[in-house]
């Protein structure tokens, strides 16, 4: 081989190597009260149209057994910094004001990240990447505790509130938003079209790592008026009404009445918010297609909780799943789970392992091969494991010591494999399901299987009290909550 040919050879390996030992760039997509079956790629039988998702669902890994919190800011607690959030107290959506008729006190509870807690920001921007946070943060404000103080070099419309305020969703937005906007500028539109030009306008000679939070499907429900008529018109043609929407469920505040759950995926203007969303999501993933980064970037979507079934105009039907946002029934805490990592993940494989919002972090930090300090207390794991078919056995622990305005009640999960117990906090009464031939919760066998269900009350009463988990408190005297101690 002449000595030019084998020059030519060296720096072609390389630049293969060089390709090939590049650092993953990262790109987060977090939606805000999408439910597990409003996507197709879980739901046979969906309503909306969902076709950008069905078509990314083709080229990841779908964990089919997803979960988060029941509301938002504790999922995005154990999303940003890996944990559970019962280790502050981050267990309640930040500034919500507990309600008066509620029979005990809510648990004591934060309304921020924790500083001491690092983000993935923080982490990847100290480890030479670039960093972007695009729309709802609701994870706390007063500057320090903003999404550029917390590892974003840039903040896009990231602010203390967890929904678009009065503007709504198009423009003009509210002030906190702080998007100066063209009258009637939609805002999933205008998030993606930031997180394109960033992408675009990048230092390509650095990873990146992006996070796109979409305020979308949350309330208030406004959707595109084409999207709305075609939804009113569908609507129409079934000839579906009120009277086959709704089933009462279980209420345990404010009043003794039961709610409603909607069982029916029928409104116009939420699968309008639905098919928007996903749209744009399709827009961002062709323009990373574009831009050649597909076989170097790990794209994660999740939801942050359950759909809106029980409250607030009830949007969606979250069927088979009971309940929804604010219960910890699987309607409330499982949730669309996305993975396409190149190298690790399988095309279009569905992933029955449990998978927890705390693992996205570790996952991050071991695609991008960053090392947390030894005393960090991720309670999360790398997804690599589950997607790659050899995951160990886990438990997955839920604590929400407080009454959601959805009118879930406080109480705490345990789910181990198949099982799931339930805790209730006012009382101490237990249920235990076989969600894997119960999905949707029907048949509490703890009488059945009183063996398990006490394994399992056991492990999760011994992980509250390691984790000093904030319970309730009592309103009058004489009248006192189910405690730790009462085991």
């Amino acid at each position: 081989m002449s000595v030019s040919r084998l020059a030519a050879f060296v720096i072609a390996t390389v630049h293969s190597f060089s390709a090939f030992a590049a650092p993953l760039n990262v790109l987060l997509i977090v939606v805000d009260d999408y439910g597990w079956a409003d996507m197709s790629p879980n739901n046979p039988d969906i309503w909306y149209e969902t076709p950008q998702l069905a078509a990314f669902a083709k080229t990841a890994a779908n964990f089919e057994r997803g979960y988060a919190s029941p509301v938002c800011s504790p999922s995005r607690v154990s999303i940003m910094a890996g944990v559970n959030p019962v280790l502050d107290g981050a267990t309640e959506w930040f500034w919500n004001q507990p309600g008066r008729s509620a029979r005990y006190y809510s648990a004591d509870r934060i309304n921020f990240l924790p500083n001491h807690r690092r983000t993935i920001a923080e982490y990847l921007r100290d480890a030479g990447y670039q960093t972007l946070f695009v729309g709802k943060w609701h994870l706390g404000g007063a500057g320090r505790h903003l999404p550029q103080a917390r590892g974003y070099d840039t903040n896009v419309a990231g602010a203390r509130f967890g929904s678009p305020g009065r503007g709504g969703f198009f423009a003009p937005y509210s002030e906190f938003i702080g998007l100066e906007a063209p009258e009637g500028e939609h805002l999933p539109r205008r998030l993606t079209d930031e997180t394109i030009a960033w992408l675009s306008s990048r230092d390509q000679s650095r990873p990146f790592f992006a996070t796109l939070s979409y305020y979308s499907v949350h309330t208030p429900l406004q959707g595109r008026e084409d999207l709305v008529a075609k939804y009113t018109e569908r609507r129409d043609a079934m000839g579906l009404t009120d009277e086959d929407r709704f089933e009462p469920i279980e209420q345990v505040w404010p009043s003794g009445a039961p709610r409603r759950v909607r069982v029916e995926q029928d409104h116009a203007v939420y699968a309008a918010m639905v098919e928007a969303m996903d749209e744009h999501i399709g827009r961002l993933l062709g323009a990373i297609d574009d831009l050649g980064l597909a076989e170097n970037t790990l794209v994660i979507f999740v939801s942050d909780n359950g759909g809106l079934s029980t409250a607030e105009g009830s949007p969606t039907s979250n069927l088979p799943l009971r309940g929804g946002k604010g219960w910890l029934y699987e309607g409330g805490i499982r949730v669309p789970f996305m993975v396409r990592w190149p190298g690790v993940s399988q095309a279009g494989s569905t992933i029955t392992t449990p998978m927890h919002t705390s693992d996205i972090l570790p996952s991050i930090l071991d695609a991008a091969e960053v090392p947390p300090p030894p005393d960090a207390q991720h309670e999360g794991r790398s997804m690599r494991a589950g997607l790659q078919g050899r995951a160990t056995d886990r438990r997955l622990f839920f604590h929400y010591p407080h009454y959601a305005n959805q009118g879930g009640f406080p109480g705490g999960v345990v789910i181990d494999g198949r099982y799931k117990y339930v805790l209730r906090y006012e009382d101490g009464r237990g249920h235990l399901y076989d969600i894997e031939n119960d999905k949707a919760e029907q048949h509490d066998i703890e009488a059945s299987e009183p063996a398990i269900a006490s394994e399992l009350r056991t492990a999760l009463v011994d992980w509250l009290t390691a984790n000093g988990a904030h319970m309730l408190s009592p309103k009058r005297a004489g009248d006192r909550p189910w405690t730790l101690a009462d085991r």
